[in-house]
């Protein structure tokens, strides 16, 4: 007989959303100032949506050394960084203040015409950093999509390919909206500090419906759970 195993995680759970952005902050700040100790410099991305404002505006006023350290996204859709949608928007509105506004940012969307000309852009200035990345935090929709690897997603499987050398491809999908930019996930995956940022019960019933058995195409935060090299860090509050 089989064993069904569940995919493991390290999970930190707190009492509200505020006491999360509280900590995850804190802990993330720690990330950039040893790096800054240990290499002089350090390096970041971030994911979008809704949930990380709270962390944005607490990390934003974190005491390090912020002209050393670069953020970049973990994915983007492909619209200008002028729009509501705009993870860059989101971006410069919570995290690019207070003292963090003394950091570089490295935006993936490109103001050209064709999503795929802007991934080779945005490939292009990604592969200047000097990866792996200090801290990747990560978000999940409801679907089970991270990143922009959402189910069915047009180039799903050159995300996924752990020989594949891009850094940045194009994304498109039935429920991704506009087309999207994201980064690959060798790529997310070099990391010192990877963790997965979510909130809610229903956020919560989904990440324990992927580390149930399944394919990662079906809910492609399995393929983050499965392929990362220690139990992924889970950040949660209902």
């Amino acid at each position: 007989m089989t064993e069904n195993k569940m995919r493991p995680i390290d999970l930190h759970t707190y009492s509200d959303r505020e006491a999360l952005a509280q900590d995850l902050a804190e802990r993330v700040g720690q990330r950039l100032g040893e790096a800054i100790a240990e290499r002089g410099t350090a390096l970041i991305a971030v994911s979008g949506g809704s949930t990380p404002k709270r962390f944005f505006e607490v990390l934003s006023g974190a005491d390090c050394a912020w002209d050393k350290v670069t953020i970049t996204l973990v994915d983007e859709r492909f619209v200008p960084p002028d729009n509501e949608r705009s993870n860059h928007r989101l971006v410069a509105e919570h995290l690019l203040k207070n003292a963090a506004a003394a950091a570089t940012f490295v935006p993936l969307y490109q103001h050209v015409d064709d999503v795929t000309a802007a991934a080779a852009l945005a490939a292009g200035k990604i592969d200047t950093l000097p990866v792996p990345f200090d801290v990747v935090i990560l978000g999940m929709g409801g679907d089970g999509h991270t990143a922009s690897f959402f189910p069915n997603g047009n180039h799903l499987g050159a995300a996924f390919d752990g020989d594949g050398t891009r850094s940045v491809i194009s994304m498109e999908a039935p429920d991704a909206g506009e087309p999207r930019l994201t980064l690959t996930l060798p790529h997310l995956l070099a990391t010192r500090f990877l963790a997965l940022h979510i909130e809610g019960q229903g956020k919560m019933d989904t990440l324990d419906k992927a580390r149930a058995p399944g394919p990662a195409d079906a809910m492609p935060i399995r393929a983050v759970l499965d392929r990362a090299a220690s139990p992924l860090n889970v950040y949660w509050a209902p």
